[in-house]
């Protein structure tokens, strides 16, 4: 009996050891899950801060870069500052084998190796300032660009002051007498017979390109002649979207909108008329978007547009700078330069903002008595080029560009014009052999015109 009862005092205290062990076990894992749990929500509540730490900054830093207003260069402050190339070691040894080159009158293996250090480390002062230097005797205008894009990472770079200095006046010479030419040369086109076959055929095909181009810019597939058989008989293309489609009509009715009513109009071009000009692009492939701005937040290439809730004070500020007197002292083919990047820059639109951009600027362009101007889809690369410089502080090549582009559709309009002895080939001349003599509402605007 009594070895029964110690048997079972044992098991007892053997039980009550359990129990504590069990119980300690459970308080040490629950105390452990509980650090565990706090250590998460510390992890957690440290990157929610960070993120929204660096949201912030980015709002602060959109709302900073606004459009530049009439000026052709941003001011400093409103330069995004590039990050340092990882490359740069490398890029820097191609400059110095570049400058060897240059001593040993190596001209064209040092333009290759200039090039490469450029494109290797395309932010790098020294970089930009010694191909300047190179380039300054043979194109100065392109130097002067190196070094105001120097300036624009490092503004009291000495060097770089002196070159600009030594520079700025002959490119803005240069910049004036370019558009001295095109003037002389548009006087030269209203000097042709206007109601002519010629003249008509030219304004025919040319709007046919400029459809075609336009949307081959955007990725539309469509040929110059599938785009010309739609327009002229709206029937489909076998193989082709009904969205592609959609887009050659879209601009068709935009720009007979833009010839039968805003080229005639006698009030300054605004933002409503944009809008109005989008509603026509847009409205045959995306009629909910068309004429609309958007509701979400876009990015293009690098490019980051102001977001959804700033659209409506900048498209104020871009009305306001339409109706004012600024672009009176610019150069028609500046103003509507101009005109276009700030709308590419806001980027109002969901989709259509580089062709209502370019329906924009040749409206313009007639306005003042210059013919539409046909941005061609092979210069793409170019013409995006010269808006992302525009995007990092200087939109004068673009504004050279588009004068380029002005010129060679003049000089199109006036070799289609103009008798070509037989036997010779005018390789800018517009051919149209589907003519269509109903060009009314095709014609662009003369402004010294009397009638």
């Amino acid at each position: 009996m009594a070895d029964d009862l110690s048997q079972f005092f044992l098991q007892l205290c053997n039980r009550s050891k359990l129990q504590t062990l069990l119980k300690f076990n459970t308080r040490n894992m629950t105390s452990f899950a509980h650090l565990l749990l706090a250590s998460l929500v510390g992890v957690f509540m440290t990157v929610l801060v960070m993120y929204i730490s660096t949201y912030m900054g980015n709002l602060f830093h959109k709302s900073s870069l606004e459009p530049p207003g009439f000026n052709l260069m941003l001011a400093p402050e409103q330069i995004p500052r590039p990050d340092p190339s990882p490359l740069e070691g490398e890029a820097l040894a191609a400059l110095k084998a570049a400058a060897t080159m240059k001593i040993d009158g190596k001209k064209e293996k040092a333009i290759k190796l200039f090039q490469q250090a450029i494109a290797l480390a395309p932010n790098h002062p020294d970089i930009l300032l010694q191909y300047g230097e190179f380039l300054e005797n043979e194109d100065i205008v392109q130097a002067e660009h190196l070094y105001n894009r120097a300036l624009s990472i490092n503004p009291s770079d000495s060097r770089a002051l002196t070159n600009r200095q030594r520079t700025l006046p002959k490119v803005k010479q240069i910049d004036r007498d370019m558009l001295d030419i095109i003037d002389e040369k548009r006087r030269k086109l209203f000097s042709l017979p206007a109601g002519s076959v010629t003249m008509k055929r030219a304004i025919r095909e040319a709007y046919y390109q400029h459809i075609y181009h336009s949307n081959a810019i955007e990725g539309n597939t469509m040929t110059l002649s599938m785009t010309r058989a739609i327009v002229e008989t709206k029937m489909g293309i076998s193989g082709k979207s009904i969205l592609e489609h959609n887009e050659v009509l879209g601009l068709d009715e935009a720009m007979k909108f833009i010839n039968g009513t805003l080229v005639q109009k006698s009030e300054s071009i605004s933002v409503n008329d944009i809008l109005e000009i989008h509603k026509r692009v847009l409205g045959h492939a995306h009629p909910l978007e068309a004429g609309r701005y958007r509701q979400t937040q876009v990015f293009v290439s690098d490019h980051v547009p102001p977001s959804p809730s700033e659209l409506g004070g900048l498209m104020n500020e871009f009305n306001e700078w339409l109706l004012s007197r600024d672009p009176e002292i610019l150069h028609p083919i500046e103003f509507a330069a101009l005109a276009h990047y700030k709308l590419v820059y806001i980027h109002p639109f969901t989709d259509g903002n580089g062709r209502t951009a370019r329906l924009l600027m040749n409206t313009i362009l007639m306005r003042a008595g210059f013919p539409p101007v046909i941005i061609r889809f092979q210069d793409r690369h170019n013409y995006y080029e010269h808006l992302n410089q525009a995007n990092h502080g200087d939109v004068r090549p673009f504004i050279r560009f588009v004068a380029a582009c002005t010129e060679r559709t003049i000089d199109a309009y006036l070799a289609s014009t103009t008798i070509i002895p037989l036997g010779h080939k005018s390789p800018g001349r517009l051919t149209d052999a589907h003519l269509n003599e109903d060009n009314d509402d095709l014609s662009f605007h003369n402004p010294h015109s009397t009638s």
